[in-house]
């Protein structure tokens, strides 16, 4: 259903619980996955890992940061080196700064700000980098990962009796992406070049047992958190040439939570 055969794909974030599994996917698949992250020792260690279990090549790593010009430039040299083209970006990097996460009250401007601008940015500079290339190509495919909270008001009360939150920066930042999604897919469309969105609802990820009760209660199918298998099917559909007449959305995974 899904043929992404020779396609040169750049995964950011590649080293993080959807990055691996989305570079892992699209392999399969038969994609040329570029993956990036600035964790070289856990990105390596998984590439090999998944290598092994698609019995494939077609993977390599590349560090780089991407709210960093000389290293973005980088990636783009050696994917064009190596493959000649790029057919698809999935922006899944977190760029973050070491106080990100705190509660609101207890956020101050300079952290809430330098946020903003390393995710924000970093999406806008990698994109426009490599939207360049496609533009020059006159086609391309451009999928960027925001979140429910990108658009929907979170439900605090989900988060009482834990160490929890969701931070405010979070929902700013989820929220740009969305509405960057649909500039561009209107700058661009011209040239060919797709440009959508998923948003993702709760992830499982070893959350405490009382946030998962309390959020799962607000899903209509299946009363449960999503998985990342759950992703993945709408990120290959949107890679694929079957949503070759789709851009501009935001797909939402999240099961009816936020209906």
């Amino acid at each position: 259903m899904f043929d992404l055969k020779d396609k040169t794909i750049i995964v950011t974030g590649g080293a993080g619980l959807l990055g691996s599994a989305f570079s892992k996917a699209c392999a399969e698949y038969g994609a040329n996955i570029i993956s990036v992250d600035i964790n070289e020792e856990k990105a390596n260690e998984l590439m090999e890992q998944i290598k092994k279990e698609t019995e494939g090549n077609n993977i390599i790593f590349q560090k780089c940061d991407i709210t960093n010009k000389n290293n973005v430039q980088k990636l783009i040299d050696a994917v064009l080196n190596k493959f000649g083209e790029i057919d698809a970006l999935v922006n899944n990097a977190y760029p973050r700064n070491k106080n990100y996460g705190k509660k609101y009250e207890d956020v101050t401007y300079e952290d809430f700000c330098e946020n903003i601008n390393l995710h924000v940015g970093g999406y806008f500079l990698i994109t426009q980098q490599v939207s360049k290339i496609m533009m020059r190509q006159n086609y391309g495919n451009i999928i960027n990962i925001s979140s429910i909270y990108g658009f929907a008001a979170p439900r605090f009360e989900i988060y009482e009796g834990t160490e929890m939150t969701t931070p405010v920066e979070y929902a700013a930042i989820k929220g740009a992406i969305i509405n960057l999604t649909k500039y561009l897919a209107s700058y661009l469309g011209k040239y060919n070049i797709r440009v959508n969105c998923i948003s993702p609802g709760g992830i499982f990820n070893n959350q405490p047992e009382s946030f998962v009760k309390k959020y799962s209660q607000k899903v209509l199918l299946g009363k449960r958190m999503a998985n990342v298998d759950d992703l993945i099917e709408a990120l290959l559909f949107l890679l694929s040439d079957g949503s070759k007449y789709i851009t501009g959305q935001n797909i939402v995974v999240d099961g009816g939570w936020s209906l």
